[in-house]
């Protein structure tokens, strides 16, 4: 589904990104986890095209998007959830979603029912503007807008951030549901330990702009094997 193959990326001439190999198989969740400052919002800017790579290539779903524009590759199925949501506060929830029909272009199916299922509060406030509702329920909104279009691959950058903790476990709960039951591909970036071990499949560590390691299922069960790449 995705694959970075030395993958470098700057900022003017600061490099933030070194050298970074990633694969994502189609149907899974994968987590990259990290502190604060290593790269991992770097890395999905880079990944959709808000920021472009100085070396190295992207593919997606076998195609070599490495030149491709962002508007591009959302409309090839890209869904991205930045961090810190990003809604429009103006506007109302219901068109807020909307705005999401535009992903993925080759789908003639939109999930409104589906979304409005996982999260029953967007439709008890469809009319409400989205810069009233909570940091959890715009943190579930920007999830719906980025689904509805029924992409083939989520990227989903801190979605505990700013968040309740009951609100993190149940979109944690929710993001497994989208995966099970629609087959949605989702890479996530994270710093809450609790989100990574909930969520991924299986998950990379970042350091520094590069990744220092995958870690799978067995490891991620272990809390301290991977706290020491989130510790300060």
């Amino acid at each position: 589904m995705l694959e970075l193959d030395g993958v470098t990326a700057a900022y003017d001439s600061t490099p933030i990104l070194r050298d970074v190999d990633l694969s994502v198989e189609e149907g899974e969740i994968v987590g990259v986890m990290g502190k604060n400052g290593v790269g991992k919002t770097t890395l999905m800017k880079t990944i959709i095209g808000l920021l472009e790579p100085s070396s190295g290539t992207i593919r997606y779903a076998g195609a070599d998007v490495t030149d491709a524009p962002a508007d591009e590759r959302a409309r090839a199925g890209m869904g991205y959830i930045p961090q810190g949501r990003d809604v429009f506060p103006k506007l109302t929830v219901e068109q807020n979603v909307r705005m999401g029909e535009t992903v993925n272009a080759d789908s003639e199916q939109t999930l409104y029912d589906q979304i409005y299922d996982y999260f029953p509060v967007l439709a008890e406030r469809a009319d409400q503007q989205a810069g009233t509702l909570s940091g959890g329920q715009q943190q579930m909104l920007a999830i719906a807008r980025a689904l509805v279009s029924n992409p083939d691959l989520l990227l989903l950058d801190e979605p505990s951030e700013g968040i309740q903790p009951s609100i993190v476990d149940q979109i944690s709960r929710d993001m497994q549901a989208i995966n099970d039951d629609l087959g949605t591909t989702i890479l996530f970036v994270e710093q809450n330990l609790g989100v990574i071990r909930e969520m991924a499949d299986r998950c990379y560590a970042m350091e520094r702009g590069e990744i220092v390691d995958e870690v799978g299922p067995t490891t991620l069960a272990d809390e301290d094997a991977i706290a020491e790449y989130l510790a300060v």
